[in-house]
């Protein structure tokens, strides 16, 4: 366990990086990314609040599960943020000119109502994969258990997440740089 320990604390925030390292070269910008990785820290709520509940100790297979959780919350951050940007473009193509935080605020909402259904699919889909993994007692069931246990707690956190909390601080960031656009104008 102090070898796993030892190597996890490298692997994981590898893993971190990684993930950062890929939304970047997606995106080309370091604040869609920051925003994005905001949703693990949420996620990991939900995981330990699960792993407590069942009353598992830290180990390797509850570390896999938190890295797996890593990667699954910043896949649907990415995909409300795309969501909320596919509306901020239209906006912004139609109004041609610089938008009102009002009018910033009603499209990110007008996205996330749009959109809750695919994210809500994509969250209920690996929560429910997970269910017989951990109601199972068979064969290595107390590993994957502990694997499983991470994922789905935290994606029921990631759902609320991305469903209430981000749009908002997302909708921050934009109003922030549509002020700071007009300030450059000015």
């Amino acid at each position: 366990m102090q070898r796993a320990a030892k190597r996890l604390k490298v692997v994981v925030p590898l893993t971190f990086m990684i993930i950062f390292f890929l939304l970047y070269l997606t995106v080309g910008n370091m604040t869609d990314p920051v925003i994005v990785m905001l949703t693990v820290p949420f996620g990991l709520i939900g995981g330990v609040w699960l792993v407590y509940i069942y009353g598992f100790n830290l180990s390797v297979a509850v570390y896999v599960g938190f890295i797996a959780l890593a990667g699954t919350a910043a896949e649907t951050g990415v995909m409300v943020l795309n969501f909320i940007d596919i509306e901020i473009g239209r906006l912004r193509k139609h109004k041609q000119r610089l938008l009102t935080s009002s009018e910033i605020s009603k499209a990110v909402a007008a996205a996330t109502a749009l959109r809750v259904r695919p994210v809500a699919i994509t969250a209920f889909s690996t929560m429910i994969g997970l269910l017989p993994i951990m109601l199972s007692n068979g064969t290595g069931a107390d590993v994957t258990q502990r694997i499983a246990a991470p994922v789905l707690g935290g994606m029921f956190t990631v759902l609320l997440l991305s469903l209430l909390v981000f749009p908002v601080i997302y909708s921050l960031v934009l109003e922030f740089q549509e002020w700071q656009k007009r300030q450059s104008f000015s």
